[in-house]
């Protein structure tokens, strides 16, 4: 009998040996391999065809994925030797190779790795989080801007490495200052002082079927066994060193007991943060409940360990979803999601771009411009090509061959939409498109974005219409996980506008390229951090 069911790739990193790395992490390094052994004993009992490969960097991928005859790759791949973040780039390597990767994809791994933009994030889509405050790498943290107690992390580290009872100080001085310096020498990554909320610690799970997050029971870590001065935390020790009084007395208690109102709120919250940051699959939201009964978001953490008979399992017992149901499922997301992507064809994709349902779901945001008449900026559209292509050439600016070019771009972002490299939006004005504004990553890089277009009609001009492009592009460039956005203009008298309203929105002349463009007309390339 043939078996229908997609062939899947368990993909996973080879752990690091005890010769190779001098390095104290081992513990959660080698914890990997305990997942694998459980992902696949799963597909076995659902009788899924599979097959296992253990890589050490990213560049062994593209040629296994290019010879690979499986279409879905259950991503196991926690970190890589020599370069741990490359990890977060598997999803985006996989849907390369036009393959589907489980769990969650890019960008949200990259944001949910650095903490801080993550607490940006949250904190712009109103959710609770403690205050903080981040000590780039070399520097002191000088006077808080808050009250301690503090706790002191690695600002993008997992599996709470760097993280013991050492960590939790209470107040500023000499001793928060060498706990940040312990970061800074121990992991060279910039410090995260957060607010420590003394009282419950939930880990909220969350899983995916169907399309449908739900919120899986609430789990609590039990901190009775804590004597008075002892730091009530999950650290390193708590999670990965059997022997130690934390990892002995840091029992979870599923499903915990709270009041249906806080309950209620928790799981709210923790609903909204698995879609601020964009997860799917599956995720794990942990929190701080304080003794005022406000629970506070620690973070989001889009790879919880998946082993048997730990945390996110034990969510799933109590829930009473098999283990062997819940690895399925993911598969099955992950395939449904490689069947919207190759089965929809051109056509139906431009149907679904176009008509009625700009009035609808493609509708992104409503500004004022200054004469306080409504102004939507929304994804762009097959029928904006030719408003579009007016606006450009009306302002002047654009030769014809760069209005080509323009609207080459165009056509590939409306062609391959949110999936694609170039992300279009348009900004209407009385009903009308009136700008344009067109981004992606930059080629070769990590996070950094250009802004390749942006453009508003001259008559609608002076009302505010670009900022709120530019501010709207810089927003959804963040969300995507960018760090730096970068623009160029001419650096022609003709330009001098241009180069005004981008001082304006707080972007940096970083260099200037004489005779680029044409003799006399040199290239301006301005730049602006994000966050």
């Amino acid at each position: 009998m043939r078996n229908d069911k997609p062939h899947v790739l368990v993909l996973y990193n080879v752990p690091r040996a005890q010769s190779d790395v001098p390095h104290a992490w081992l513990e959660s390094d080698a914890g990997v391999l305990d997942e694998v052994e459980a992902v696949t004993a799963a597909l076995k009992a659902k009788a899924i065809p599979h097959r296992v490969v253990g890589v050490t960097q990213l560049a062994e991928l593209p040629p296994l994925l290019a010879s690979a005859r499986e279409t879905i790759v259950f991503n196991l791949v926690e970190g890589f030797h020599h370069s741990p973040w490359d990890a977060n780039l598997v999803p985006a390597l996989v849907t390369a190779y036009d393959k589907s990767s489980t769990g969650n994809d890019t960008t949200c791994l990259v944001l949910a790795l650095d903490k801080f933009r993550t607490k940006a994030v949250l904190e712009s889509s109103g959710l609770p989080v403690p205050k903080a405050v981040l000590v780039p790498l070399g520097e002191n943290p000088g006077r808080m801007p808050f009250e301690g107690p503090y706790i002191v992390k690695p600002v993008c580290s997992d599996a709470s490495e760097g993280i013991d009872s050492g960590s939790v100080i209470q107040r500023g001085g000499k001793a928060l200052s060498e706990a940040v310096r312990r970061i800074h020498d121990g992991f060279g990554h910039n410090a995260l002082i957060e607010q420590y909320i003394d009282g419950r610690e939930l880990n909220v799970a969350v899983f995916e079927r169907d399309g449908i997050p739900e919120v899986l029971p609430i789990a609590e870590i039990d901190f009775s066994a804590f004597e008075p001065h002892r730091p009530k935390i999950v650290g390193y020790s708590a999670k990965w060193l059997a022997d130690t009084f934390e990892y002995q007395n840091t029992t979870r208690i599923v499903p915990t007991r709270l009041l249906a109102p806080v309950a209620r709120r928790v799981r709210q919250l923790a609903l909204a943060a698995w879609k601020a940051v964009g997860c799917s699959d599956y995720a794990r939201v942990d929190m701080r409940l304080a003794n005022n009964k406000d629970p506070y978001i620690l973070e989001v953490n889009p790879n919880p360990d998946i082993t048997r008979e730990v945390g996110y399992d034990a969510a799933l017992t109590a829930a009473g979803i098999p283990y062997e149901d819940f690895v399925e499922a993911v598969v099955k997301n992950a395939a449904a999601r490689l069947a919207a992507r190759s089965e929809a064809s051109p056509e139906a994709q431009d149907e679904a771009r176009d008509g009625a349902g700009v009035a609808h779901s493609h509708i992104v945001k409503t500004v004022h411009d200054e004469d306080s008449r409504d102004s939507r900026i929304r994804r762009t559209v097959r029928s904006d090509r030719e408003p579009i292509r007016r606006i450009l050439e009306d302002t002047k600016f654009f030769r014809d061959d760069e209005v080509d070019v323009a609207l080459e771009v165009l056509d590939d972002a409306i062609k391959h939409g949110p999936e694609g490299h170039y992300q279009s939006y348009t900004i209407d004005c009385d009903g009308k498109p009136a700008g344009w504004i067109c981004f992606g990553p930059t080629p070769c890089t990590v996070a950094t974005f250009d802004i390749y277009w942006i453009a508003v009609d001259p008559a609608c001009q002076g009302k505010g219409l670009g900022k709120a492009l530019m501010e709207f592009g810089e927003n959804r460039i963040f969300e995507r996980g960018g760090r730096i956005c970068i623009v160029e203009t001419s650096g022609r008298e003709a330009y001098l506008s241009t180069q005004k309203f981008y001082l304006r929105v707080n972007y940096t002349e970083s260099s200037r390229i004489a005779d680029f463009y044409a003799p006399g007309d040199a290239k301006i390339i301005y730049t602006k951090r994000l966050g």
